[in-house]
């Protein structure tokens, strides 16, 4: 059978991740249901995706009992609240990033989905996709002996949008793009905790949210991940994971790569096209986490080994610990 979406948001990324789902076969992943606040907005997406429903509150869609599991993709101050509606009523859940707006939320959600039997994965899709599955391999292999050096960027002005300068939405850049490095340093050097953290920033007057921050994360056996985010300017925007054989690096842009350089070889990867526009680079690439999601439900396996809670609390950790020393906080926080 296949496995039968939801989609909470009618947004761009959920735009993104339901074109991206249609690349794959009908036989393993149908759309079954899409639910917005504004049911005109979600009749409308489902008019353009060729969804069957559409609802005009979150409830609804968490009553439908044709739906397996559920696309949280609205703005990060809802993911905590409409993921556990989702779990209470038995609904398997894949969250956009941030899984929660920290490690407290994020804790309360995976067990929630825990006492359920349910699945739950934050959708930090860059794990799943070839370029991450050659960087595992290649440092499994020993291609550059052991990592021991990351050095990542991730600017790109977007300062001026609601759901990065708004507060009270979960806004700022550690939570929107500085994950994508946090989620990369872990994948890499594990999800134990570094042994000091030093980080600087700008923070907003206005609203109190993180601009820009950087950051260095020094673990133990000397391994050490730089980071530099900004919300203001457009930065480089790749990733350079080093050990005592070489270097890895991952091409721009290293959150979703079609093109990874290492001392194995170069991975060049050719995406395929869909019939609706995409709004973010290579979102195509989307599809590679709903086909885990799909693989993991029916071997009821309620979380993924490639991106598993404890990876998303590991990172939920350092991004309060980023916002913490830039004096970002949040009313979840207090």
């Amino acid at each position: 059978m296949a496995t039968r979406w939801g989609i909470v948001s009618a947004g761009r990324i959920c735009n993104d991740f339901v074109t991206a789902l249609s690349v794959l076969s009908q036989d393993e992943h149908q759309v079954k249901a899409i639910a917005a606040r504004d049911l005109a907005r979600a009749q409308e997406f489902a008019k353009l995706h060729n969804i069957p429903k559409a609802y005009g509150s979150y409830e609804e869609l968490a009553k439908d009992k044709d739906i397996d599991v559920i696309y949280i993709g609205n703005v990060n101050c809802d993911h905590f609240p409409i993921g556990k509606l989702m779990i209470a009523h038995g609904k398997h859940v894949l969250v956009e990033k941030p899984l929660c707006l920290n490690k407290a939320q994020s804790t309360e959600l995976i067990n929630a989905a825990k006492a359920k039997n349910v699945f739950l994965m934050e959708a930090v899709w860059s794990r799943f996709t070839p370029a991450y599955n050659k960087i595992r391999e290649d440092i499994a292999n020993g291609a550059i002996g052991e990592p021991s050096n990351i050095n990542v960027t991730f600017g790109v002005p977007i300062m001026g949008k609601d759901r990065i300068k708004l507060r009270e939405l979960g806004g700022g850049c550690i939570l929107d793009i500085g994950i994508y490095c946090l989620q990369l340093i872990t994948m890499v050097f594990g999800t134990g905790a570094p042994l000091k953290v030093a980080a600087t920033g700008t923070v907003s007057v206005s609203e109190g949210v993180d601009e820009t921050c950087g950051a260095v994360l020094l673990y133990e056996g000397g391994k050490m991940a730089t980071l530099a985010i900004s919300g203001k300017m457009l930065l480089q925007n790749d990733a350079f994971i080093s050990g005592e054989k070489g270097t890895i690096k991952v091409c721009n842009p290293f959150w979703t790569p079609t093109r990874v350089e290492s001392p194995s070889g170069v991975l060049d990867v050719e995406l395929p096209t869909a019939t609706n526009k995409f709004n973010f680079t290579n979102s195509v690439q989307l599809r590679h986490q709903a086909q885990e999601v799909r693989r993991c439900i029916l071997a009821g396996e309620l979380e993924s080994k490639v991106m598993s809670h404890q990876d998303s609390l590991a990172i939920a950790a350092l991004e309060d610990q980023l916002r913490r020393i830039l004096g970002v906080q949040y009313a979840a926080d207090l």
